[in-house]
């Protein structure tokens, strides 16, 4: 009966699910409404839940198929701490059970690509085969080799109408080499992305909670992690830096140099600041934005390069790093389409093949929603956005 606890369920696998989604069993009793003492029961074996109790725990809490927990174990699953070297232990132990959630949709993804194109990534030139990042050779000279294979050089990003169309061209050029690129809305505010690693289908996905500038620089920082073959999760704040190992701090310092250069190549950047003084603290706003407007970034990303150049003090940067942080705040609306949002989080090649083998007759609408990770029922809407995106 219905009211009555489930028999067969392995306490293993009832604290591997819970585990797996970041969530603490007093959150889990919560959410429930029950007490603590009996969440524990399920996990220690002393008790089991119902199976109305079961359903919410799969399908609201721990987003998993309730078949699961009836395995006798629990799955191989890689966690974020074997995973990711790129946090340190306590920070990867605070990561919300969201962002938990956008990792296992991430590895969905990407087992989905896998399936799709029959374990072969579809792009005539992969970047992660023509670059590979090393620490002891020249920063400047690494990143004009990714310059050049995405094809972007400073007079094309001088002709972005702003920040929108810089952060499309961006994406469109890593996906073009071969690298998936996905979004979505973090709850999670201080995480900024976070990549995975794979010899054919890698794969980035950016925290769309922020500014246009920031994911742009967030989408070069995972890129340079995929070119040193090395899984990354990534805050906004980069103090956590100094809590890592010495190699896992070098490799993020390095990272986000790497990014920086590719963004703003340092001999073009001197060129274009050569009219201005040694020292820039006494220059208003409306010089950094003019500045960032040309290369596609944000004005803290301007002001970081003066500071690393020794023409900003670190006052000054600090300073005008928070004013702007305050300043930057997505004004999406609050009401656009949910196709539109959608269309924009997906890989874009992802969503044309999708729609392409549909058209064919090759996918059913049940295996087109399953690879997308939607509702057969929203399938036609995003079909629209995507032929209208075709047709422009």
């Amino acid at each position: 009966m219905r009211g009555e606890p489930v028999v067969g369920i392995q306490p293993s696998v009832m604290r591997w699910a819970r585990e797996s989604a970041g969530m603490s069993v007093d959150d889990v009793a919560t959410r429930l409404k029950r007490q603590l003492a009996e969440v524990e029961s399920w996990e220690s074996g002393d008790g089991a839940p119902t199976y109305p109790q079961l359903e919410r725990l799969a399908y609201e809490l721990y987003k998993r198929p309730l078949a699961v927990f009836f395995l006798p174990e629990p799955p191989q699953e890689v966690s974020p701490r074997q995973q990711f070297r790129t946090l340190p232990a306590e920070e990867l132990a605070s990561l919300s059970r969201d962002t938990y959630l956008h990792l296992r949709k991430a590895r969905a993804y990407q087992a989905g690509l896998e399936d799709l194109y029959s374990e072969t990534n579809p792009a005539p030139r992969k970047i992660w085969h023509h670059v590979s990042l090393q620490r002891n050779q020249d920063v400047a000279a690494q990143a004009m080799n990714i310059r050049r294979e995405l094809g972007i050089d400073s007079p094309i990003q001088a002709q972005w109408g702003g920040d929108d169309q810089a952060l499309k061209a961006w994406r469109s050029a890593i996906e073009r080499m071969g690298v998936f690129v996905f979004k979505d809305s973090f709850k999670q505010k201080t995480i900024s992305g976070f990549c995975l690693r794979d010899h054919e289908f890698p794969l980035i996905y950016i925290n769309n909670s922020t500014t246009k500038t920031r994911q742009i620089f967030s989408l070069l920082h995972e890129l340079a992690h995929i070119l040193f073959d090395v899984s990354g999760i990534s805050k906004f704040d980069t103090s956590y830096i100094t809590e890592l190992p010495a190699r896992e701090q070098e490799l993020e310092v390095f990272c986000n140099a790497v990014a920086a250069e590719v963004l703003i190549p340092f001999d073009e950047f001197s060129r274009v600041t050569a009219g201005v003084p040694s020292n820039v603290d006494a220059l208003d706003d409306a010089y950094f934005s003019r500045v960032a407007r040309y290369f596609g970034v944000s004005r803290e990303a301007i002001l970081r390069r003066f500071l690393d150049s020794g023409r900003a003090t670190r006052d000054f940067y600090e300073s005008k790093a928070r004013e702007w942080t305050d300043q930057m705040v997505e004004r999406d609306g609050g009401g656009g389409s949910w196709y539109a949002s959608r269309g924009a989080y997906l890989s874009d090649t992802l969503l044309r093949e999708v729609f392409a083998r549909r058209l064919r007759g090759q996918l059913s609408s049940e295996r087109a929603a399953e690879y997308l990770g939607v509702k057969p029922a929203n399938l036609p809407g995003l079909e629209d956005l995507v032929l209208h995106r075709t047709r422009n």
